[in-house]
């Protein structure tokens, strides 16, 4: 934390000896975030576009050269001086939110808010437990959970919208966060009683013999299933791709394929009707994590319910 806080005082302190002000700097992450528009800066900082544009003018006259490339009056990218201003604007940015939540956290650390970035099947399997268990001790922390893609989960994390994601594919790609391994999980085929998949061995042999339901790409271990594929030199015929385990199943309950979903998505009270047969000989395991930034500070609340979910991942 100290590093994080020194780090922040030393930037202003450049700021301040150019005559440049924290609006200024609040004006280049806006930018950042609405890809350069400046009627959406200004509308999101409450001002007239003008007076966004006299601000850039200012900033840039200061240093001597400009921060953007530009088409007219349309900013269009960065220069090589504005790419690298940017990294240190992104640092004080999250200086400034890191020291704002400990001084939240040190003043009242029984409330406030944790926003999570999820898939379907993890909100709907994994999360009720833990979340029921973090709301018995931390009654006044609200939760706001937000379902998108594995891609958009790390958006949502860099862009501060989330404080943390859980989900299966592409944490581990980004060097920016810190990921903590949840739980392993299997493949699983789903059909109606009475198919013809209900009895006997199974294998990805008998299985290229139907239609197949499963997740779009990028989702829930896809691609432990293509890896699978390949090395059994074989190939699916995927007829229908979604991102929800409860639209595969109810797809399967028409009769159009073999849905092959996470096995954690199987109930079996509400899928009595219908029959699973595990994959995990066939199709490499996958693992949830749980990912948040190396640099954002989590309050204490934040850190009690990373362990809770750690503690309801055992119990699986």
């Amino acid at each position: 934390m100290i590093t994080w806080i020194t780090r922040c005082v030393v930037l202003i302190h450049l700021t301040c000896s150019y005559s440049m002000n924290l609006n200024q700097i609040e004006l280049l992450q806006v930018l950042q975030e609405t890809q350069l528009n400046l009627s959406k800066a200004a509308l999101k900082m409450h001002v007239v576009q003008s007076a966004v544009s006299r601000q850039l003018q200012l900033f840039e006259a200061e240093l001597g050269a400009p921060l953007f490339e530009r088409n007219g009056k349309k900013l269009v990218g960065l220069t090589s001086l504005g790419q690298r201003i940017m990294q240190e604007v992104s640092s004080i940015n999250q200086a400034k939110q890191n020291i704002q939540s400990i001084a939240a956290d040190f003043m009242d650390a029984e409330q406030g808010i944790i926003h999570i970035a999820t898939t379907h099947a993890q909100a709907k399997y994994f999360l009720p437990t833990p979340i029921q268990r973090f709301r018995a001790k931390y009654p006044k922390v609200r939760i706001y959970m937000q379902q998108t893609s594995p891609e958009h989960l790390i958006d949502q994390l860099h862009r501060h919208k989330a404080d943390i994601a859980i989900c299966t594919e592409k944490v581990q790609e980004d060097a920016e966060l810190i990921t903590k391994h949840c739980y392993e999980w299997h493949h699983a085929a789903v059909v109606p009683h009475g198919h013809p998949l209900c009895e006997g061995e199974i294998s990805l042999q008998r299985l290229t013999a139907f239609p197949i339901l499963t997740y779009s790409y990028g989702f829930t271990g896809r691609s432990n299933i293509e890896i699978a594929l390949q090395k059994a030199g074989l190939e699916l015929d995927v007829i229908l791709s979604a991102a929800d385990s409860d639209v595969i199943k109810t797809y399967v309950r028409s009769g159009l394929g073999v849905g092959l979903i996470t096995d954690k998505a199987y109930d079996p009270e509400a899928d009595a009707d219908l029959v699973v047969r595990s994959l995990e000989d066939f199709i490499p395991s996958s693992s949830a994590k749980i990912a948040y930034l190396k640099n954002n500070f989590l309050p204490s609340y934040t850190q009690h319910f990373i362990e809770e979910m750690l503690i309801a991942a055992k119990e699986i």
